[in-house]
């Protein structure tokens, strides 16, 4: 009797999972035609996050088809409409057919992507570790803490940013990587990155990775400069050097897949 109940229970299940699959809403827009009024929608409303190209900015990069909160049409509709809960992702206040029309221009940015291969992936880190780029990041917790984690970089970051920020750094420089140059009342001259300033206070990471806060005040000097102080690699590395380490950090996850 029990093993009758298990094949009859699994079989039921079974037929759950089918009938799921075969209930699964679909994109109803998927015409070239909607797929140009979803990115004209993307451009006006989703770009300023996600980037022009949805390459990543603010928010994730949308061009790879690597979706963390769910990757089916239905998912993805709720997600684009609804937002997402916890993130800063807000809801798109449009009608489905709008929004289905958004989803058809985000999925057909996934035609003809480059794909890294482990093998391109294992010579691109070597290249990350030969050039000392693991001094200033980290990556899975192994490297320095004064540049930004890479660990996921593949998620938020397109080929394209990846390699724009390798080769000019100054193209984009977060505000939490401005630097920080000033002088105190008794000579003491200080680096580091800008983390929080009020009208009487600066607060900063040194070059050591310690936090300080100094009073305005106190200080003899004090400025901040909005560019990186990563060097440009553009000169550095050859081509085919830069193109291994771009596809390495393009395959950094947090499944710790390779595409």
């Amino acid at each position: 009797m029990s093993r009758l109940f298990l094949i009859l229970w699994a079989a039921g299940l079974l037929a759950q999972q089918n009938e799921a699959q075969q209930n699964e809403v679909k994109n109803p827009r998927t015409s070239a035609e909607d797929i140009a009024l979803g990115a004209k929608t993307f451009r006006s409303h989703c770009s300023p996050c996600h980037g022009l190209k949805a390459e990543g900015g603010r928010g994730p990069n949308l061009s790879n088809g690597v979706f963390y909160h769910g990757s089916t049409d239905s998912e993805l509709l709720a997600n684009v409409s609804d937002g997402i809960s916890g993130t800063e992702m807000p809801g798109l206040f449009y009608s489905p057919d709008r929004v289905w029309q958004v989803i058809a221009y985000i999925r057909s940015l996934q035609a003809d992507l480059p794909r890294t291969t482990t093998a391109d992936a294992a010579a691109g880190k070597a290249v990350f570790q030969r050039a000392g780029c693991a001094g200033c990041h980290r990556v899975n917790g192994i490297g320095g803490r004064l540049g930004p984690d890479l660990s996921e970089v593949g998620k938020a970051r397109s080929r394209d940013y990846i390699r724009q920020s390798v080769t000019d750094p100054n193209a984009y420089v977060a505000p939490r990587y401005w630097l920080v140059s000033l002088v105190d009342s008794g000579g003491r001259k200080y680096e580091g990155f800008l983390m929080n300033e009020d009208t009487y206070t600066v607060q900063f990471i040194d070059m050591s990775e310690n936090l300080r806060s100094l009073p305005k005040a106190e200080t003899r000097s004090y400025k901040v400069e909005k560019t990186s102080r990563m060097p440009s690699y553009k000169n550095k590395l050859s081509d085919t050097d830069i193109d291994q380490v771009v596809g390495y950090l393009s395959s950094l996850r947090p499944a710790g897949g390779v595409q």
